[in-house]
């Protein structure tokens, strides 16, 4: 008896998705919760999993075909065996004929003129493409040399295009059609304007030389990082100016009474923005705790609907890609964002000295229209001065 395997029920803001990939094929053995295929919507790629141990009976929607919520993407047949099928073995033992192999221009024109068979040479492009390097490094069998025959003649040197224009066409993936959107919108639809400030990271890292040891002893192996100091000052810096934790809605504003601080992470897929939700409340440790667990499952693809839905100020780090200043772009409908940058030593002016400082550059991008140049120069002020002295951030002076 056949099982009907569904699309994930999608959330309002959601409307159909696209099947990425099919990790099984049909007559394939499967067990219980194992990944048959991923779904990818607007904001994340949803696993579909097998129900049961049993076979793939049929692919109802293949890779790339738009589905809805709750529709049917295959057939599965509960308690069945594989099918079992001497082809592909085949094709693994028998060597694959000149017509089926990929061979680029340059490289079927070297072996014109080398004469060596296509076969014979093994293929390390992409998909067993056999490139000209693949030819050129081709060493063709010793055959037994004959007493009578003249020792063959090197090969003449054969003139060879420095490299080829290669181009490659892949539709986008609905995730970065979705960031790209988002982007535009950004740029489209604020008045968006970025401020500038610089910070001095030495007091921030003598604490966590001092204690990150046993900060991690205390805290199950949680890592004392620079984010949970950050997550922090923003909280601290919103309650004190409310506009920059507000959002537009339509003709009205909408102050938020409480801080769900939005962390940038970057995927192989796009950029994320998973969500501390009432950060304000959250300890050091269960901020740095957090984080580390949004990283690991965003590089997994295993983030939900739910933990990036929302958000009221968005922080974003470019300084572990070495950015030393940038200009971070708002996430609607949200007004501010905070840039992070680069850790760099700089010679600093301290009580009329020059002093060496490991400096950091930051950045808040902000929505002129609700969020005054003022307020928002003051912000940033505020998390500098809460930075510098992190004692101010446990005392909320």
């Amino acid at each position: 008896m056949s099982t009907e395997i569904k699309a994930p029920t999608f959330p309002e803001s959601v409307a159909d998705g696209s099947i990425a990939t099919w990790h099984k094929k049909v007559g394939e053995a499967v067990t219980r919760d194992e990944p048959l295929v991923d779904i990818e919507t607007d904001k994340v790629v949803l696993e579909v999993v097998a129900p049961a141990d049993g076979v793939l009976k049929e692919i109802i929607k293949g890779e790339g075909d738009t589905v809805l919520s709750d529709e049917v993407v295959a057939l599965f047949e509960e308690g069945a065996s594989a099918s079992v099928s001497a082809e592909p073995a085949e094709e693994a033992t028998a060597p694959a004929a000149a017509a089926d192999l990929k061979i680029s221009p340059a490289a079927r024109k070297m072996l014109d003129e080398k004469g060596i068979d296509a076969a014979a040479v093994t293929g390390t492009g992409k998909g067993g493409l056999i490139t000209k390097e693949d030819v050129a490094a081709h060493k063709p069998a010793a055959a037994p040399a004959a007493k009578s025959a003249p020792a063959p003649a090197a090969a003449p040197a054969v003139d060879v295009p420095a490299g080829e224009r290669v181009e490659k066409r892949v539709p986008m993936t609905r995730l970065r059609k979705r960031i790209a959107e988002r982007l535009l919108e950004a740029t489209h639809t604020t008045a968006m304007l970025t401020t500038f400030n610089e910070v001095n990271m030495k007091p921030i890292m003598d604490l966590r030389n001092q204690y990150k040891d046993l900060f991690e002893k205390s805290h199950n192996g949680t890592r004392l990082g620079f984010m949970g100091f950050f997550v922090k000052a923003a909280c601290e810096s919103l309650k004190r100016f409310p506009a920059v934790n507000a959002s537009i809605d339509g003709d009205d504003v909408v102050y938020h009474g409480y801080q769900d601080v939005g962390v940038a992470v970057s995927t192989e897929k796009g950029l994320v923005v998973p969500v501390l939700r009432d950060a304000e409340n959250m300890s050091m440790a269960k901020i740095e705790e957090k984080v580390r667990e949004y990283g690991l499952r965003a590089k997994d693809g295993k983030l939900s609907m739910e933990d990036m839905t929302g958000g009221t100020f968005t922080i974003t780090n470019g300084g572990v890609f070495g950015s030393l200043l940038s200009t971070p772009i708002l996430n609607p409908p949200q007004t501010a964002i905070l840039g992070m940058h680069k850790i760099q030593d700089r010679p600093m002016a301290v009580n009329g000295e020059v002093v060496i400082l490991p400096m950091m550059y930051l950045a808040l991008s902000y929505d002129h229209r609700l969020v005054d140049g003022k307020d928002a120069v003051q912000f940033l002020v505020a998390i500098k001065d809460l930075i510098e002295d992190p004692a101010r951030i446990l005392l909320e002076v």
